[in-house]
């Protein structure tokens, strides 16, 4: 007896969330994405039919294969992924799974995608990213990029968040992630006024510190002569 799926019939496609390397044709005229991992061979465009990375001739997604585009049901589980130093670079996005598919319990693997959103986090120097820039590496005539800053972007091969969109197409939507700073805000609004007041008393003493450094160098003879 042949093992059968069962079968879905949504009113609308499922949507699903995963991590992607935006890249850019060597001629700067189109815009695409690549995987993080298995599919990153196989550069794709908003909407895009999977095809086996193995080269089999058969329909993805097929059962007893890896093939087809891979998402996840949780928006929370995929931009946990961008946390690892190797993806640090990459966008979150937001796709309407579309053709057959086959339901995992953390995701979908299925035979077409369309890209609905691509969420742009910080430039490296933490501020928010105005633009994608070249990331120093990339695929076969696709030039991969990096969220960036204005100030950061220099001469480097670049195009703005609105620009990567309209030369991917097909109604994509860039966005630019909101820098949150999780670290001293978060810790500071949950301190009290003893928990303060030490604090203050740290930062002071560092003051005092660099206030007597910045003295010592100041006295004759302090920095040394020539020999």
């Amino acid at each position: 007896m042949r093992f059968r799926l069962p079968e879905e019939r949504p009113a609308e496609p499922p949507t699903g969330y995963k991590i992607a390397y935006p890249v850019l044709s060597h001629d700067g005229t189109r815009a695409g994405f690549t995987g993080v991992s298995l599919g990153g061979a196989l550069p794709y465009g908003v909407v895009a039919d999977a095809a086996c990375v193995y080269g089999l001739r058969h329909r993805p997604p097929h059962r007893r294969c890896d093939c087809g585009f891979h998402c996840v049901h949780d928006r929370v589980a995929a931009e946990a992924l961008l946390c690892t130093a190797e993806h640090r670079a990459a966008v979150l996005l937001e796709v309407a799974v579309l053709g057959a598919y086959i339901r995992f319990e953390r995701g979908f693997r299925s035979a077409r995608q369309r890209v609905r959103t691509a969420t742009v986090g910080p430039c490296a120097c933490g501020a928010p990213a105005v633009a994608l820039a070249d990331a120093g590496w990339g695929r076969p005539g696709r030039r991969a990029l990096a969220p960036s800053c204005a100030a950061c972007v220099r001469a480097r091969t670049s195009v703005s968040l609105a620009c990567f969109a309209r030369l991917a197409g097909d109604g994509l939507r860039v966005l630019a992630a909101p820098v949150v700073r999780a670290g001293a805000d978060a810790f500071a609004g949950s301190l009290g006024v003893p928990e303060l007041t030490a604090e203050a008393a740290l930062l002071q003493a560092r003051l005092d510190w660099f206030q007597t450094q910045l003295a010592r160098l100041g006295e004759p003879g302090a920095g040394g002569g020539e020999q």
